[in-house]
């Protein structure tokens, strides 16, 4: 929204409006009767309108626009101006919505005062929007990796499109960052960012969050029409209702939707991000998520990996949320212990990059002191005895004969070791304290093989063919 639309049947008028509003470096566009004046919204939705009440040879008169701007619209200010005013049309323009009322012969000094004020209030509308939405997590992409930095190529291919982007990875991986990283460094990066958690909704209730409702006493935006402009998220959408899919589905077609008990169809500009940690195929093939949907989303998929796959990352991440905890919380500035850092990227994260969030915050405010976090003040669970460092057996291990058991160790290990340096041999080999040759012939023995997955080296076991 970039301009004001001045509407009034005398030219004389609306073009002296318009040259004194240029003067004050605002941009203007001139409509003569309501046709040219829904013309004229439809083509760009004006920052503010001044709006005559009685305009010759329309089809509507002032009020008539005045509802169905608020209607559609419901932020843009309008001042309405008449010759012919009272005050029983005043109040009833105020209630429709009208910011302001000026009777003609209006003062200029007047008029500007007013404009200015509905400007104003305009812009602090906007802004207080903006800051609710800056209550959210962060777009920082935080690593170092060669799979993360492969992600994060990936992500800023598709900032500068519209394309719409699907992204997939396990829970707590950070697709929702990875969403907003996109946002932000697009065209659309001061236009609203909406997130649809399709699985905080309830499905009765799905149609008019998305959509909006029209009652007697007024419109109820919903989401898709806040996100016009900007980015509409849908968040885990395999969890989107059945009957839910195919109007989205329609509103992707056409860009356009009508809102629940309403009649008139509202266009919005959408640029559409989605993501799920399930398997949609599986989800198509069970009958629960629409194909055709699913095309429509998948344009490009981008792959959001676990710290199972970036573990050289986890160290980086738990001093980026340590310094996050003491800049917002107050909580402690400590560093971490080479002999914390190993143990945090060999522990197993199934709740990934959250969970190692929910632990630093953890650690922070149940540690004692301001010194390096040590391994020690690591929750690690079961398998560990803190005060003299003896491991636990599982039950499996404890039952193989030795040489099975060590075999099944030192595989584990160094799959653990590898992935930790993400596949960098040598530096495995310095850490466990053997040569590289030497490694790689215990690799072999072992079945343990690497190869590039999500970017970067992954050490895994070879399948044996039988």
């Amino acid at each position: 929204m970039s301009h004001i639309l001045i509407t009034d049947d005398e030219r004389d008028i609306r073009e002296l409006i318009g040259d004194i509003l240029k003067d004050e470096g605002f941009a203007v566009k001139l409509a003569g009767n309501s046709s040219e004046c829904m013309a004229a919204i439809e083509a760009e939705v004006p920052s503010l309108m001044i709006l005559d009440i009685w305009l010759k040879d329309s089809d509507m008169d002032g009020i008539d626009i005045l509802k169905a701007v608020k209607k559609n619209h419901p932020n843009v200010p309008i001042v309405i101006i008449s010759g012919h005013g009272n005050i029983e049309i005043a109040v009833a323009a105020i209630k429709q919505g009208a910011y302001d009322f000026i009777e003609k012969p209006f003062n200029i000094d007047q008029l500007m005062v007013v404009i200015g004020r509905a400007m104003e209030t305009s812009r602090l509308r906007h802004e207080n929007t903006a800051l609710k939405r800056k209550d959210a997590p962060t777009a920082e992409m935080i690593g170092s990796s060669a799979t993360f930095k492969a992600l994060k190529l990936q992500l800023e291919k598709v900032t500068n499109s519209n394309g719409r982007v699907m992204l997939t990875g396990p829970a707590g991986a950070g697709k929702d960052v990875a969403a907003r990283f996109i946002h932000t460094h697009s065209a659309r990066a001061s236009a609203p960012f909406v997130t649809v958690n399709s699985a905080g909704i309830a499905p009765e209730r799905m149609e008019d969050v998305l959509f909006g409702r029209e009652t007697d006493k007024g419109v109820e935006t919903g989401l898709l029409e806040q996100a016009s402009g900007g980015v509409i998220y849908f968040d885990e959408v395999a969890d989107m209702p059945l009957g839910t899919q195919s109007k989205i589905l329609r509103v992707l077609v056409d860009q356009q939707f009508v809102r629940v008990g309403g009649n008139d169809k509202i266009k919005v500009d959408l640029r559409v991000i989605s993501s799920t940690s399930r398997d949609l195929q599986a989800a198509i093939e069970k009958g629960t998520f629409r194909e055709e949907l699913y095309h429509r989303l998948n344009v490009v998929p981008i792959h959001v990996p676990g710290l199972d796959e970036r573990r050289e990352d986890v160290p980086v991440l738990a001093r980026h949320f340590i310094q996050e905890f003491h800049t917002s919380q107050g909580l402690p500035l400590r560093d971490i212990s080479e002999e914390a850092e190993a143990l945090l990227q060999t522990m197993l994260w199934p709740g990934n990059v959250r969970q190692l969030k929910n632990m630093m915050e953890r650690v922070l405010i149940l540690g004692d002191g301001t010194g390096p976090i040590e391994a020690a003040d690591l929750p690690t669970g079961e398998g560990a005895d803190a005060e003299d460092g003896r491991i636990v057996l599982s039950g499996g291990l404890a039952t193989l004969p030795l040489r099975e058991a060590r075999e099944l160790f030192e595989r584990e290990y160094l799959l653990t070791q590898i992935n930790r340096f993400g596949g960098n041999i040598s530096r495995t080999a310095a850490f466990v304290g053997m040569e590289r040759s030497a490694l790689h012939r215990k690799l072999k023995s072992l079945g343990v093989v690497t190869s590039n997955r999500a970017g970067g080296r992954v050490a895994y076991i070879e399948e044996t063919q039988e």
